[in-house]
């Protein structure tokens, strides 16, 4: 979706620069303060690029997210200082901490990326990465792949309506039965997934792709002032979280990432 924001304008190759760093500023802190301030400024960029809504839409996944792997980390991780219990399940600071960080950690990650493809089309992507040096073999692989997820997801919400429009009850509190009954959605979802990936085979070849060829670009890509002044930024932004963690701030247990 194009909104003509700063972010949007910015070259290919900062945003997929930008994207690998940002996705890697949680994992320097183990402190929900520190993870918690790297998310903000992900929001702070999310409000610049126009795409807050984007973020709001997967508010429930990015809760669920958060939810589900503080709780898992209640259960893997133990620290010294005890602050309760609740029923047999031993709750310690250490674990509360880190487990709350972690689930911060995996919903901002998760936002990087819907911000990242919020701003960027998927030919941009291509060029972007052929011109980083990767092989045209593999970008065209990953823009296709990213070209399909909203097919595909489209696709599976055709099969369930259609599959309840026929009696099919997803709903219920046993989570086997549930898994059970969504055989009914999975078989045609794979059966057209492979009915896709023939038609689009068949099309590259009538078309006569060959990916070793040498090609041109519709899109000329310029590295620009507001690039560099992003890839400065970026600098600096991983330049700071890692002195301060070499310092001794934001990690709730030393010893891990």
């Amino acid at each position: 979706m194009n909104r003509g924001s700063v972010v949007h304008r910015l070259d290919p190759r900062t945003k997929i620069l930008g994207f690998l760093v940002l996705s890697a500023l949680p994992f320097v802190f183990n402190s929900p303060l520190y993870v918690a301030a790297v998310s903000l400024g992900v929001i702070g960029l999310g409000a610049v690029a126009r795409s807050l809504e984007n973020y709001f839409r997967i508010r429930h996944l990015l809760v669920l997210f958060l939810v589900v792997t503080f709780t898992a980390w209640q259960v893997s991780l133990k620290g010294p200082t005890v602050v309760g219990h609740l029923g047999p399940l031993t709750l310690t600071r250490e674990a509360l901490l880190y487990g709350l960080a972690a689930g911060i950690r995996v919903s901002t990650v998760v936002m990087v990326g819907v911000l990242f493809i919020s701003t960027t089309k998927v030919e941009e992507l291509l060029h972007g990465l052929i011109r980083l040096g990767m092989p045209y073999r593999i970008g065209f692989v990953i823009s296709m792949t990213t070209r399909l997820i909203p097919t595909l997801a489209l696709t599976v919400t055709t099969i369930v309506q259609a599959q309840v429009a026929r009696g099919l009850d997803l709903e219920g509190r046993n989570p086997l039965r549930r898994v059970q009954r969504l055989a009914p959605v999975a078989i045609p979802f794979l059966v057209s997934t492979i009915r896709h990936a023939s038609m689009l085979s068949l099309a590259l070849e009538a078309k006569g792709f060959r990916p070793d060829m040498k090609r041109t670009y519709l899109i000329e890509l310029r590295m620009t002032a507001r690039d560099w002044f992003a890839l400065l930024g970026l600098a600096a932004s991983t330049i700071g979280c890692l002195s301060l963690r070499l310092s001794g701030y934001g990690a709730v247990l030393p010893g891990r990432i």
